[in-house]
């Protein structure tokens, strides 16, 4: 029977997260009635049901999103896992083992765990039955009708072959493999998996948001999918801590702590996201107060701003109180006083911004109409003529990709400073590398490069580039691996943290494989004709989340290849300083063969994107591919001789730290190495000195005394006379 007399929260919290979804109902209905999105269309009405029914759907489904990925998010980043049984067969040694292995000591050790896991599993179902329903009442919405003899077919219809449908119906596939894996949720891994899943669940719904077919739609994508993902783990998260905290006991302040850290973050993602999101939907700051969206949007943001004070209050004043029994002697009441009434405020919101989605904003989210053939297959006005200038003063923001550029250069900036506060040593040169590659990365992504390579194919081989042999040799000698476990902080209670994380993955076999030198070089080689002679690229070209995973994988294959020659971080097993060089060499000299074969070639890639351009520059499109094949062989010179002179430099180095090794090494022994050597010469010597016997004499004992070997271990028997 599991002890209650360290609990320090009483078991009815679970009434608090219950309580947000009745709230979050009330600020759907409340919004939509300011906003009037629910009055019936002068044009066709499909009814209460479908007005009505679609935005309690769409609450139940995020809920259930949210519900599931701050579960699995807890999982796998606060709360520790329950102890893993022994494996039978190991008799009084594993007994010995366990009563050896140091305990965490705490009674509600692992409860906290298992119930957050079974929580998300039933969350999961919750979602995929309500996302179906979302698919089924937005057809309705659509056509104007819920039901009809031909019902059925006509919804097949728009789940295959309408845009809207396929995404929708993408996001309930996918959350129905989240409810399948959350059921198997065993382990850190697996709940970490189920997460990550649930998260890309969120992705196709992303694509059917106000702006999806609007200018702006990359930015709308990504904005869209970085709020909801904070607010799930944000929401979701302190929802579920609120259901498990009585089974913590004394870890509650640990959780509480680990879980606010996590919440921070996600407050900054949040607040970033939405001030991207209202200037694509708003047309000035006056539209906050002129229009029903802006003042249900002041809302929102007024509400955003309460649960961040909330959090801070959090950090300041009740996690001290769980550490030290403040409160009366009652800690567990400030917790949930606090947690509890952020639970709501949080179901408040959400409804506020389900409402949100549910209503016109001021600036129209439709296509531009009579657009150019540019603009139609990008979704972008056309640049002007490119020059040095316009490369550094065209931008484009991609939500996404900018915010882990800044975030990386700040974390990292961080981590440094620590460091050096506790008295160890960090490379200034290795922090100013790494800032130059991410401001490099910045601009590449978001910069001149990204405008004029979604037009120009010279354009795209210098963003390629840049991404897979400059950015990455910058990141390899900034070694953030390394700096990381350094300064992250080790946990000992048997949760997995960010350092913990970190190792597990970098140890990882599928790590292992991708980080060995001969398979990152065929990945980093490889990967261009994979990529460039199949449908791979227009669909990179054609869809943001083609174009994002372009950006991920050649990044990282560059930093893995780079890595593996000059890196310093943990991972691959590196060759010999001969072999490096032999790799780098074979591998640029397969890259310099791609470059020709670009510039060989006599017809267009993706020739139905970049044939279709219409630019008003007269570009000929052959002729720029040329120039990128061009960019493709020349560019890699340089990042080559850099490699090459990084490996030299570093196997001087090795041949020096060797040296000084031997050199340390014979001083401790005077030089007993050295000295052994010698008499071993020595020796050698004067066996060769001997004088030798007569002709066809022995040089040995006397003949008479020659013993016959026998089998080893045998005395040798005395050779008999003749």
């Amino acid at each position: 029977m599991p002890d209650t007399t360290t609990r320090t929260v009483p078991d009815r919290t679970w009434a608090w997260a219950l309580g947000a979804l009745p709230a979050a109902l009330l600020a759907v209905v409340a919004g939509l009635v300011v906003t009037g999105a629910a009055a019936p269309s002068p044009l066709f009405d499909p009814g209460p049901l479908v007005r009505w029914g679609l935005p309690a759907v769409t609450v139940l489904s995020h809920a259930g999103a949210a519900i599931t990925v701050g579960a699995f998010a807890l999982c796998a980043l606060v709360l520790p896992a329950p102890p893993r049984a022994e494996p039978p067969g190991r008799g009084a040694d594993a007994a010995g083992q366990r009563a050896a292995r140091p305990s965490r000591a705490t009674p509600g050790d692992g409860r906290a765990w298992s119930l957050s896991a079974r929580v998300g599993a039933v969350a999961s179902v919750v979602w995929a039955l309500a996302q179906l329903a979302h698919v089924i009442l937005t057809y309705a919405s659509v056509v104007g009708t819920l039901g009809g003899p031909d019902f059925g077919a006509q919804l097949l219809q728009f789940v295959t072959e309408i845009e809207l449908g396929r995404n929708l119906m993408w996001a309930t596939l996918i959350t129905a493999l989240v409810a399948l894996l959350a059921a198997a949720v065993a382990g850190y891994a697996s709940a970490a998996w189920a997460g990550v899943l649930a998260l890309v669940a969120l992705v196709p719904t992303a694509l059917t948001g106000h702006a999806a077919g609007a200018a702006g739609h990359e930015i709308a994508v990504s904005s869209w999918w970085l709020h909801v993902a904070a607010v799930c783990v944000w929401a979701g998260g302190l929802a579920v801590l609120c259901v498990v905290a009585a089974q913590l006991g004394r870890d509650l302040a640990d959780g509480a702590e680990r879980y606010s850290a996590v919440a921070l973050w996600c407050f900054v993602i949040v607040a970033y996201s939405g001030v991207v999101n209202s200037a694509i939907r708003l047309g000035s700051p006056s539209d906050l107060l002129a229009h029903p969206y802006g003042r249900l949007l002041l809302l929102k943001i007024l509400l955003t701003a309460a649960l961040g004070l909330a959090g801070w209050a959090h950090r300041r004043a009740t996690i001290p109180a769980l550490r030290t029994g403040g409160d009366g002697g009652r800690p567990g009441a400030a917790f949930w006083r606090l947690a509890g009434g952020e639970v709501l405020l949080m179901g408040v919101v959400i409804g506020v911004a389900i409402a949100l989605g549910s209503s016109a904003p001021p600036v129209p989210q439709e296509p531009v109409t009579d657009a150019s053939p540019a603009y139609l297959l990008t979704g972008n006005s056309v640049p002007p003529f490119p020059t040095a200038l316009t490369y550094l003063t065209q931008w484009r923001l991609e939500p996404l990709l900018a915010l882990v550029a800044v975030t990386a250069v700040v974390v990292y900036v961080r981590w440094a400073a620590r460091l050096r506060r506790r008295g160890d040593g960090w490379s200034g040169a290795r922090t100013f590398s790494w800032v130059v590659g991410m401001v490099l990365f910045l601009w590449v992504t978001n910069g001149g490069p990204t405008v004029y390579g979604s037009v120009l194919f010279s354009a795209h081989m210098l963003q390629h580039m840049l991404l897979a042999m400059v950015v990455p040799i910058f990141v390899v000698l900034g070694a953030p691996v390394t700096l990381a476990v350094r300064a992250l902080p080790h946990r000992r209670d048997g949760s997995r943290g960010p350092r913990e994380w970190l190792l597990a993955l970098v140890h990882s076999r599928w790590a292992g494989f991708f980080s060995h030198p001969v398979v990152a070089g065929v990945n980093f080689a490889g990967s261009l004709v994979v990529f460039y002679y199949t449908p791979l690229f227009e669909l990179a070209l054609t869809t943001h989340v083609g174009h994002l995973l372009m950006v991920v994988h050649f990044t990282l294959a560059g930093y893995l290849f780079a890595n593996a020659l000059v890196g310093i971080d943990p991972g691959p097993a590196r060759p010999s300083y001969p072999l490096r060089l032999l790799l780098l060499l074979a591998t640029m000299g397969f890259h310099a063969f791609f470059g020709i074969s670009i510039i060989s070639q006599t017809s267009l890639l993706a020739a139905d994107y970049f044939g279709w351009l219409g630019l008003p520059w007269g570009v000929d499109a052959l002729a720029d591919q040329e120039k990128g094949g061009a960019i493709t062989w020349g560019i890699g010179e340089l990042p080559t001789l850099a490699l090459a002179i990084g490996v030299a430099v570093a196997w001087a180095q090795d041949d020096t730290r060797t040296a000084r090794r031997s050199d340390r090494a014979a001083d401790r022994d005077d030089d007993a190495e050295l000295r052994a050597y010698n008499a071993m010469l020595a020796a050698m010597a004067e066996q060769d000195a001997r004088p030798a016997g007569p002709a066809g004499a022995p040089t040995g004992p006397a003949a008479g005394d020659v013993r016959q070997a026998g089998p080893p271990g045998e005395q040798a028997r005395p050779t008999p006379e003749p």
